[in-house]
């Protein structure tokens, strides 16, 4: 414990590059196994077969997407650019356990009722969070608060804000759970057109996405203003 305490900020920033490289690299794996899951020419349970490997990587990327937040939070609290800490602290990293819990708990009992129940909860999560988090940083890029944004404190918001966009593009996936078990039943011209549509969307954005990203990753780490 006093170890922890003596490199509190340190291991939480380690922590925070490891989440970073999971969401980077996970989102890499998944855009590349798209190819194979809209590939008609392959038998369904090919496809079924890699959608299955988008899904083992992409829980990857979602821990790391939801780990981003707390550690960010809990390092600037300590940076002193935004003013929760306490007990604020520790009910912040309870409800991280919880949402965990049901982001782990969809993943494995995905194709069951369970798993769609979980992950409908952790789809209402990313709506009442995004725009929070757009709210709290574009207030407080303005000097309106909570987040400090004086000279050189400016950073910190924006990478909240460049976090909460990327969130509204990553639920591109979320249509894939939904058409995919439709194929299981049988041939759809229909889904499938609906499938390479998705996946077309989701190509066309995934540039931005590692843009945006890459740009979180540079206000953390570089402070630029």
């Amino acid at each position: 414990m006093d170890f922890f305490v003596t490199h509190e900020l340190a291991i939480l920033r380690w922590l925070h590059i490891v989440a970073m490289v999971y969401w980077l690299g996970g989102e890499w794996g998944v855009f590349q196994t798209s190819y194979k899951v809209v590939n008609t020419s392959l038998s369904f349970e090919e496809r079924a077969r890699h959608m299955e490997t988008a899904y083992r990587i992409d829980i990857m990327a979602r821990t790391g997407i939801i780990s981003l937040l707390p550690l960010g939070l809990h390092m600037g609290y300590l940076w002193g650019l935004q003013p929760l800490g306490g007990g604020w602290l520790v009910a912040m990293w309870i409800v991280w356990v919880i949402w965990m819990a049901i982001t782990w708990g969809a993943f494995a009992n995905r194709g069951s009722k369970l798993g769609l129940f979980l992950s409908n909860i952790e789809d209402w999560t990313r709506y009442l969070l995004i725009p929070t988090l757009l709210f709290l940083s574009i207030s407080s890029l303005l000097g309106n608060g909570p987040f400090e944004a004086g000279d050189g404190q400016k950073w910190y918001s924006a990478k909240m804000l460049t976090y909460g966009c990327l969130l509204i593009l990553r639920l591109i996936m979320h249509e894939w759970r939904a058409l995919f078990p439709i194929l299981e039943k049988g041939p759809n011209a229909e889904v499938e057109r609906k499938l390479q549509r998705s996946m077309f969307i989701g190509r066309c954005t995934a540039y931005t996405y590692w843009v945006g990203i890459l740009a979180t990753a540079f206000f953390g780490a570089v402070k630029p203003f």
